[in-house]
C-alpha cells in the first residue's frame, strides 16, 4: 500500500483495476472485473445502464470502497480513502453533469477549486496566471463570464480545464458529450485525443456512442451485469461485435422498414407560446405540422423549450398562447380528446410521468383503459381478472421482465418499465403518438424494440413527434426534423436531406 505521501511517476499516468469485486448487500455490482488502461492512451469504457461502470469508476476515485481488488497507479496499488487521495495521485474525473458553481466567474470557478486557496486571493496575479495556464491549452474558455451565461459547451470545456489546471494527467470523463452538440463534441473530444498524443495525457471515457469510440479511443473495454464482457484495441473490433458484447445472447427486435405515404395533417401547433417554471418564456410562436405516416423530429441541445412543448401537449403545462389541433379538432390534451384521437404518449422519465410506482405492473397497463369494459362496470366496478388477463398477454408481446403482473412497477428494471408504458400505449389503435426521449439510459435490446414500435406506428400510418436529445436516434427515424434553441424552431430539413453540420450549426445558435 502507499502510505504518507503519494508516490506520484513522472510522464503519462495509467491505472489497472484487478480482480474488482463490489457489494451492496446482497447486490454484487462488480464480480471481478478487470481495466488496463495503458499511460498516454485514450480508453473507452462501454456497458448498458446497470452494467457496472460508474460503480468502477468511483471505486477508482475513493467514492467507493472494494469488496475485494486493488487499484494501481502508475504501476504500483494505491490506497485510495477518498477521492482527494486521487487528486493527490493525479486521478481526475469530469462529471456528465456540471459541478460549476453558475453564479461565479469561469475565473472563480477554477481558482476555489484548489486545495491552496488563500485566505486573500490576489485576483489579478491568479488571472494573469491564469491566462499564461490557458495559453498552453487546446481551447480557450471566457475567463471573467458567469458560468451561467456561456454554452454547455463552454461549461463542458470549463470542466475538462478544471481537471487539467488542477494537475490532473488521468481524466475520467463520464459520458462528456450529452450535452454538446455534435460540432462540439467532435471539437472538445479532438483536442483531447491530441492532447493524449502531444502531452501524455490519459483518457478514461465511459460513453454508449460507437462513433465515438471509432473516431478517438485506441482501446476499449465492455462490461455486462457487472463483468468483464471484452477488451481489446478499437480497430480490430466493428461496432456489432462491440455491441454483442454488451448485450450477451439476447436478440434485437429488428426495426420494420420505412413504407408508405404521408397523409392528412393529424397534429397541428398554431403560433404557440408557453413559461417555463421561473415565469420566463420557454416556447415562443411555434407553429408545426405532422401527417399521418410520418415522424417529425425534433432536435435541440436540452433545456432550449423541448420539455415544455411536450408538457403542453401531455396536459401537463398550460399554453400562454395559441392553439393546438388533431384531426382539425381544438385540442386541449383532455383525457377525453385524447382518446377520441388516439392519442398516446410516451414521455420522458416514464416512472415519474406515466406510471404510479407503488401499483402493479397490471395497474399501469390498464390505467388508459380501466374504466371500460372489459376491465370496468358502468365506469366504476372494476375487474381484477381482466386486468389480468391483458396484462399476461403484454408482458409476453412487449418482452417486460417481471416476476408476475402483480409487481410493483417501481422495482422494474428503466427499460422494462419503458416497455410496460409501451405496452399500454401502442397496444391499441395509434393515430398520433408523442415519445419524448424515449430510450434515455436504456439497454440496447430496450432501444431497438421502442425504435421497432415507433416505426411500426408510423407506418400503420400515425402521425409521430419525437422529441430526443440523440441526433443518431432522430436521423435513423425522422422522415423531417426540426432543430428547437431558445424556444424557437429554426431550422428543418428532410430527414434523407439533413446534414450533420449544418444541424448541429443551429443547435448552437449560429
Amino acid at each position: 500500500m502507499i502510505i504518507g505521501a503519494p508516490f506520484v511517476p513522472e510522464g503519462p499516468l495509467g491505472v489497472d483495476a484487478m480482480a474488482m469485486t463490489m457489494r451492496f448487500g446482497d447486490f454484487l455490482a462488480l464480480d471481478n472485473v478487470e481495466l488496463r488502461v495503458r499511460p498516454g492512451s485514450f480508453h473507452a469504457l462501454l456497458g448498458e445502464n446497470g452494467a457496472g461502470k460508474s460503480t468502477l469508476v468511483k471505486c477508482i476515485m475513493g467514492y467507493y470502497h472494494q469488496t475485494e481488488g486493488q487499484v494501481l497507479v502508475g504501476g504500483r496499488e494505491a490506497a485510495l480513502g477518498n477521492p482527494k487521495d486521487a487528486h493527490a495521485l493525479g486521478l481526475g474525473m469530469v462529471y456528465q453533469h456540471f459541478t460549476l458553481v453558475p453564479a461565479m466567474t469561469v475565473a472563480e470557478n477554477l481558482v476555489m477549486a484548489r486545495d491552496d486557496v488563500p485566505a486573500v486571493i490576489d485576483w489579478k496575479k491568479e488571472k494573469q496566471e491564469l491566462e499564461a495556464f490557458l495559453a498552453t491549452m487546446p481551447f480557450k474558455v471566457p475567463l471573467n463570464a458567469r458560468v451561467a451565461d456561456i454554452s454547455a459547451g463552454e461549461r463542458q470545456k470549463c470542466e475538462i480545464l478544471k481537471q487539467l489546471y488542477l494537475k490532473r494527467r488521468f481524466l475520467i470523463l463520464d459520458e462528456p458529450t450529452s450535452v454538446l452538440t455534435p460540432l462540439e463534441a467532435d471539437e472538445v473530444l479532438g483536442m483531447l485525443r491530441k492532447m493524449v498524443i502531444e502531452d501524455g495525457l490519459t483518457i478514461l471515457m465511459i460513453t454508449h456512442k460507437f462513433r465515438e469510440v471509432r473516431a478517438f479511443a485506441d482501446e476499449v473495454t465492455i462490461l455486462r451485469r457487472g463483468k468483464l464482457a471484452g477488451a481489446g484495441k478499437v480497430v480490430d473490433l466493428s461496432s456489432e461485435a462491440m455491441a454483442r458484447m454488451m448485450i450477451g445472447a439476447e436478440e434485437l427486435t429488428v426495426q420494420p422498414a420505412r413504407s408508405g405515404e404521408a397523409g392528412p395533417t393529424r397534429l397541428e401547433l398554431d403560433k404557440l407560446n408557453t413559461l417555463d417554471d421561473a415565469g420566463a418564456v420557454a416556447v415562443h410562436d411555434v407553429s408545426l405540422s405532422v401527417c399521418a405516416g410520418e415522424i417529425v423530429g425534433i432536435a435541440g441541445v436540452s433545456g432550449n423549450g423541448q420539455r415544455q412543448l411536450v408538457e403542453m401537449l401531455a396536459g401537463q403545462r398550460e399554453a400562454a398562447s395559441g392553439e393546438m389541433r388533431v384531426a382539425g379538432d381544438p385540442y386541449h390534451a383532455t383525457r377525453e380528446e385524447m382518446r377520441r384521437h388516439k392519442m398516446s404518449l410516451l414521455p420522458e422519465e416514464p416512472l415519474k410521468n406515466a406510471c404510479v410506482g407503488t401499483m402493479s405492473v397490471a395497474d399501469n397497463i390498464a390505467f388508459r383503459e380501466f374504466d371500460r369494459a372489459p376491465f370496468a362496470s358502468g365506469g366504476w366496478w372494476l375487474n381484477r381478472a381482466a386486468f389480468r388477463k391483458d396484462a399476461e398477454k403484454k408482458i409476453g408481446l412487449y418482452k417486460i421482465k417481471t416476476r408476475t403482473p402483480d409487481t410493483p412497477i417501481a422495482s422494474l428494471s428503466g427499460g422494462n418499465v419503458q416497455r410496460a408504458v409501451l405496452a399500454r400505449e401502442l397496444g391499441g389503435d395509434v393515430e398520433v403518438l408523442i415519445a419524448a426521449n424515449p430510450c434515455f439510459g436504456l439497454d440496447f435490446a430496450a432501444v431497438a424494440q421502442i425504435h421497432a414500435e415507433i416505426m411500426a406506428a408510423r407506418n400503420r400510418g400515425a402521425a409521430v413527434l419525437l422529441v430526443s436529445e440523440d441526433l443518431d436516434e432522430l436521423l435513423e427515424l425522422s422522415d423531417r426534423l426540426v432543430v428547437m434553441f431558445h424556444g424557437q424552431f429554426v431550422y428543418e430539413a428532410k430527414g434523407s436531406e439533413a446534414d450533420l453540420t449544418e444541424i448541429g450549426r443551429h443547435m448552437a445558435g449560429h
